[in-house]
């Protein structure tokens, strides 16, 4: 892309302000405890940064210079986060304020500025029935912008979804063990192998998007329905009840056949509720990964 529209650089700043709070002071330490974890090893003390754990805190050497500081250890390596953001035509469906690519475009962001905070690398890719467009990985605040305008601007050029196509891309991408999130709907054929070859290597987590309008079927009598994806019309009488339970009987089984798939694999799933947010489904997500991460230590 060689010209950005300036709207589009107007919702770059509005995403970075809206997360820059919560990644300085909440997101940059949860990340650090799950992902980067504290090793055994001492390495070195630095000077305390929003986002710092309490408990890394070195009470003695902060008692002597006046001003906090945190104990640093051999296993604060760099890391690698890989973003798998679905850009087909679905994603651009939306029923309240975010679309799934807005919602995608501010998930890449806090994750991309929480790596960039802890001073690792996070690259792109984007994936329609193909990868569309791939940024390696790399270090800083810029990058990570650079991602969020990427998800938010690039121009698919596929309609159709093929999840699968950007995982295999990722692990022919990856040489060393990263973290991956892939941020999509899930509406995609299979992707049980593909996840299975990533999931061995690298740390996969599902960001599942949910949008209310996809839930149930309103009854708005006689509708015309199109296929964001095929462009497939269909005409359905939405006050039949019939029609309608059939329709949540089908998201139902679609949705307990992805998570039956990812608890097979071993995968963590998040889903975002587009008309809720992401702060908090991430927040809990690291929480939980916390909170198994103690149980195995102390195993």
């Amino acid at each position: 892309m060689t010209t950005i529209a300036p709207e589009i650089l107007r919702q770059v700043r509005r995403i970075d302000l809206r997360t820059r709070g919560l990644v300085n002071s909440r997101f940059a330490g949860e990340y650090h405890s799950v992902f980067k974890g504290q090793g055994m090893e001492f390495s070195e003390v630095r000077e305390y940064q929003p986002g710092d754990e309490v408990r890394t805190i070195d009470w003695n050497v902060s008692a002597r210079m006046r001003r906090l500081f945190v104990k640093r250890y051999v296993e604060e390596r760099e890391l690698t986060v890989l973003l798998i953001v679905d850009c087909s035509g679905s994603s651009r469906f939306g029923t309240v304020v975010r679309d799934k690519q807005a919602a995608s475009a501010e998930l890449a962001a806090v994750l991309a500025l929480t790596a960039a905070r802890n001073n690792d690398r996070a690259g792109l890719i984007l994936c329609s029935d193909h990868p569309e467009h791939v940024v390696p990985p790399r270090k800083g605040r810029r990058h990570a912008l650079r991602l969020v305008r990427d998800v938010l601007a690039w121009p698919a050029s596929a309609r159709g979804t093929d999840l699968a196509s950007g995982l295999d891309y990722a692990a022919r991408l990856l040489t060393h063990h990263a973290i991956v999130f892939v941020i999509s709907d899930f509406v995609t054929p299979t992707v049980d192998r593909s996840l299975r070859a990533l999931s061995q290597r690298h740390d996969v987590v599902a960001v599942v998007l949910d949008d209310p309008g996809e839930r149930d079927l309103p009854n708005v009598g006689v509708a015309r329905l199109v296929d964001a994806e095929t462009g497939r019309i269909i005409e359905i009488d939405t006050s039949d009840t019939r029609v309608r339970a059939g329709y949540r009987r089908a998201i139902a089984s679609e949705r307990s056949a992805r998570q039956a798939m990812l608890r097979r694999l071993a995968i963590d799933e998040v889903i975002v509720r587009t008309e809720l947010g992401w702060a908090e489904p991430l927040l809990r997500f690291f929480s939980t990964r916390e909170i198994r991460s103690r149980r195995l230590r102390r195993r």
